[in-house]
């Protein structure tokens, strides 16, 4: 007699079945936990250290985070350190695969009482990627309290798709074009996402999110990170870069970028130059997406 031998599903490595059936359904998944609020902390003092340039570069799209908060794992050792946290990555293993790139991450600092708030969005919107399955890693270094302006989502939301977005030029909002979508969004369905240090949250690139100005006595600070399967790829003109950080890369749809050695030394401020200009001209090559379906 002859037997059929079935694969099994590999098992989880961080989260639960139920956890990620909520994210399939919901589009996110918290608390979840990374390291000890000390590790947290040793990473928020570096942050205080390497990161606080507060000026924002303006370009035709928009204004733009400082420099050292966009791909800040390209110059210094502690955040490339972060980026590649097995908890963190398990998690992210669990609902994308083994093969991982980070396509980019965005360092989001909002001072206490101040005005900096984030518009309902879809991260999908210009960063040009197909398939959509691009996951974003919300690491919390300082509490991120709905005081403080935590991330807040719409569960479901990423079940309609691409939704049509528009820019938005306004100083206050953190986003480099204020990219705001075109429909109406019941705010009364919208769940917060408090965040403590060392906890972190996935969501989905379709899933619709915000966040409101930061009104609590200290400042939140938290790094987005965002992680693709090497099966994704950009789909402009411009040919982008990404790090690999757990697996193996066999579609060479990303120039690879290397580790830093030292920090923000002459090498990395280099890698980190290119990369992020690449980004740039790619993402702002995308027109407005009010008459996306």
């Amino acid at each position: 007699m002859l037997f059929a031998i079935t694969a099994e599903a590999p098992m989880p490595k961080h989260l639960d079945d139920a956890a990620i059936a909520q994210y399939r359904r919901d589009g996110y998944v918290t608390p979840l936990t990374a390291c000890s609020p000390e590790q947290a902390e040793a990473w928020h003092q570096h942050v205080l250290r390497c990161c606080a340039e507060a000026t924002r570069a303006s370009s035709e799209a928009g204004i733009r985070q400082p420099s050292t908060r966009v791909k800040p794992y390209l110059l210094f050792p502690w955040a490339a350190e972060i980026v590649r946290h097995p908890a963190i990555l398990d998690a992210v293993e669990d609902l994308i695969g083994p093969d991982i790139l980070v396509f980019h991450t965005t360092l989001w600092w909002k001072p206490a009482h101040s005005e900096g708030f984030v518009p309902w969005h879809q991260d999908s919107t210009y960063f040009g990627l197909a398939p959509h399955e691009h996951v974003t890693a919300w690491l919390a270094l300082t509490p991120s309290t709905e005081e403080a302006g935590c991330v807040t989502i719409l569960p479901g939301s990423h079940r309609h798709g691409q939704l049509p977005h528009a820019d938005r030029k306004d100083p206050r909002v953190m986003l480099s074009r204020g990219q705001s979508v075109a429909v109406e969004v019941e705010p009364r369905a919208a769940v917060p996402i408090p965040l403590q240090p060392g906890q972190f949250s996935l969501h989905d690139t379709l899933a619709l999110h915000a966040s409101q100005p930061n009104r609590a006595a200290h400042d939140r600070i938290g790094l987005g990170i965002s992680y693709i399967p090497a099966r994704v790829r950009h789909v402009g003109p411009t040919r982008l870069s990404a790090t690999l950080v757990r697996g193996q890369d066999t579609h060479g749809h990303f120039d690879l970028e290397p580790t830093p050695r030292a920090e923000a030394d002459a090498a990395a401020r280099a890698v980190h130059a290119d990369s992020i200009g690449r980004f740039w001209t790619a993402s702002e090559s995308i027109p407005e997406m009010s008459l996306a379906h």
